[in-house]
């Protein structure tokens, strides 16, 4: 059965958020969704999963569909092997139910067909291997050391999301519904859930900002930000192919859209200049000479009419233009943040322990370098940036570190006060450059309440925020997760022409291929 939704539409509070949508992926497809921060691709999963009413629109999925949040979702209350034991349980009750039928089949002619139809059921969701592939999730996802009796609540964010999915992958649902599931794995991790997913036969719709993932995964993409003549060159959504080939079509379309509109600018001027045009433009009032007033007049009217039927004419035109126009493209939103102070910051770190957490022997930062820290998860590397900036005291070792201003941006989202406005925030910061000229935020979303902009938009007010303290030592813990592609591109770029000394810790395999700087792995 296939994921759909047809013109679907959503708003928060005054704010439509989703408009028209429509959406098709069919068994076996893996489509992507992308878009800006705030297009609605969160909230769209959410309505698919049923955990939010659309105002208006259909929505069909299968009854068995698998729901990935990026909070994980999972009771706080909960016990590892408790969360596995629930997602198991369909899987162990349909093996057993098969058994209990198998001793009927002999007497009981109607059990003969609700054999057949769960041992299709438990054939299709590979009943039998379940156990075995929650231990391959649990070791593949950097689950296998932690206790079955540790509480959820006791999990770190990113432990929280790998149980999570551990057991989505485990169960086995006939459809996924994934939002940002990358955000915390590390490469085992990536391979093991590209694999998982290529090899599914339900539909999967995922959103990701994983562009590596995208490529490697999906067959179809669906943006929620389409330009003028969509992303298929007629004005719809949907493409087919991957990543790569849907941002060539993408940019393909934006340049058609930028010079059709420029070609009926032009046009539209050109038409209202001969709308203006008068009987003095062409005849530029010369006085009739006594011997040829008869012509002189002759020629006036024929000049009238001709300049009438001219303005007539460039007025249709105009009018049937003005009806079928072609919007201006938007300004693409760019990030310009720049790091004003010149770099004096540095680190230094020996023999630096912190239990179960952080084992790092040397580790030197000099003046305006800028570290990309690598490794997998649970090697350390938001504890590494957690010491350096003094919120984490390490039990053995050395921390020397020389800044002015030391600006971390963690890797959970942590904006206390959620009533205020980014721009409410930026202002109690005092910053030196208006928010506007970051290019972060859409200028519609300053005076907007934090708590009702998408996570990414949220990624987006805390990195203004660090920016207003102009840092000279910035410390970023996964700073692409939930940031939108053309975002992600364009902070990577401000970063690497930043004269401040910069350390980066992240998993994302497109900035690890691209970094120009120095980097370390954690083991």
């Amino acid at each position: 059965m296939s994921i759909t939704c047809t013109e679907l539409t959503f708003a928060y509070a005054d704010r439509r958020v989703l408009s028209g949508v429509d959406l098709v992926a069919p068994p076996g497809a893996r489509v992507g969704l992308v878009g800006e921060n705030g297009s609605g691709k969160s909230t769209l999963l959410r309505l698919l999963a049923g955990a939010e009413r659309p105002e208006s629109g259909r929505i069909q999925v299968p009854a068995d569909t698998g729901y990935y949040a990026q909070d994980s979702g999972l009771d706080p209350a909960a016990d590892v092997a408790t969360v596995l034991r629930e997602a198991l349980a369909p899987l162990h009750d349909a093996v057993a139910g098969l058994e209990v039928l198998a001793e009927r089949l002999a007497d009981d002619e109607a059990a003969a067909s609700d054999y057949a139809d769960l041992l299709e059921w438990a054939t299709r969701h590979d009943a039998w291997g379940a156990d075995r592939r929650a231990e391959v999730a649990a070791h593949r996802l950097g689950l296998a050391a932690i206790p079955g009796d540790r509480w959820v609540a006791e999990l770190s964010g990113g432990q929280r999301s790998r149980l999570a999915l551990a057991a989505l992958l485990t169960r086995r649902p006939e459809a996924f519904l994934l939002d940002e599931p990358t955000n915390h794995l590390d490469d085992d991790g990536l391979d093991f859930l590209q694999t998982e997913l290529t090899e599914q036969t339900g539909a999967v719709l995922v959103a990701s900002h994983d562009r590596v993932f995208l490529d490697a995964v999906c067959t179809g993409i669906v943006d929620l930000d389409p330009p003028h003549f969509g992303t298929d060159g007629r004005g719809g959504r949907a493409f087919t192919g991957n990543y790569s080939d849907y941002l060539h079509a993408k940019r393909t379309s934006r340049r058609r859209w930028e010079e059709e509109f420029e070609a009926q600018q032009d046009e539209l001027n050109q038409l209202r200049a001969t709308a203006r045009t008068s009987e003095s433009d062409i005849a530029h009032d010369r006085p009739a000479r006594d011997n040829d007033k008869y012509i002189y007049g002759f020629k006036g009217q024929r000049v009238q009419a001709t300049v009438s039927r001219r303005r007539k004419n460039a007025e249709q035109r105009i009018a049937l233009l003005e009806r079928e126009r072609i919007p201006k493209p938007p300004a693409v939103i760019q990030f310009s943040g720049a790091f004003e102070r010149q770099p004096i910051a540095s680190v230094l770190l020996r023999e630096v322990q912190v239990p179960d957490r952080l084992r790092c022997d040397r580790l030197d930062v000099g003046r305006g370098e800028h570290l990309l820290v690598t490794g997998a998860n649970g090697s350390g590397k938001s504890t590494l940036l957690g010491v350096i900036a003094g919120r984490m005291t390490p039990t053995e070792g050395t921390v020397a570190v020389r800044a002015r201003e030391v600006g971390l941006l963690a890797q959970e989202v942590g904006i206390r006060d959620l009533s205020r406005s980014p721009a409410e925030l930026y202002d109690a910061a005092r910053a030196r450059t208006p928010l506007s000229s970051l290019g972060l935020l859409h200028p519609r979303d300053h005076s907007r309440p934090v708590g009702e902009l998408s996570l990414g938009q949220q990624r987006r007010v805390e990195l203004a925020l660090l920016l207003a303290r102009q840092p000279d030592l910035l410390l970023l813990d996964e700073p692409t997760n939930h940031l939108s592609l053309a975002l992600v591109d364009e902070l990577e770029e401000a970063l690497l022409a930043s004269p401040v000394t910069v350390i980066v810790a992240s998993h994302d395999r497109w900035i690890r291929r691209r970094w120009a700087g120095s980097q370390a792995t954690l083991r």
